[in-house]
């Protein structure tokens, strides 16, 4: 049996993470999920595509398992839309297999990816508590449906 060094050290990333890196491990996730299905499309591989996608969509369901709308005010709220809204655009894109939407998903995640990296960062730094999952310091960019509206309140 042979041991996948990539998986071996993806779960020693996460092992060893903070609450705030996971997250950021999980955008990273899927966008590497995203980035695959965009290659599959490009190969009319629609089988891959599909499994791409799907589990992108599942780790987006962690994602928004975890958030804490209780105590997450308005950021968690936020993030509750973007995550129904992704949801909503990469189902779109797998019925279309319209490629240009995956990589427009792709594009807000990574913005929100480096939000949580700021965050990340700024904690690291100023040595206070780690924030809960479900609170980003900001979403710099505000992601719009397929019809072109704003998601934002």
């Amino acid at each position: 049996m042979s041991i996948d060094p990539r998986a071996a050290y993806r779960e020693a990333a996460v092992q060893t993470a903070t609450p705030v890196q996971r997250v950021v491990l999980l955008y990273e996730q899927i966008v590497q999920d995203l980035q695959r299905a965009v290659h599959a499309m490009l190969a009319g591989n629609i089988e891959l595509r599909c499994r791409e996608i799907d589990h992108a969509l599942r780790v987006v369901g962690q994602l928004q398992l975890s958030l804490d709308m209780e105590h997450g005010g308005e950021v968690a709220a936020n993030l509750e839309r973007f995550y129904n809204l992704l949801r909503a655009n990469l189902l779109e894109a797998q019925i279309k297999g319209s490629r240009p939407l995956v990589e427009q998903q792709i594009a807000y995640l990574l913005s929100v990816r480096e939000a949580w990296r700021e965050v990340d960062r700024a904690t690291a730094t100023e040595g206070k508590p780690l924030p809960e999952p479900s609170s980003p310091a900001a979403v710099k960019q505000s992601p719009t449906d397929s019809s072109g509206a704003n998601w934002s309140a």
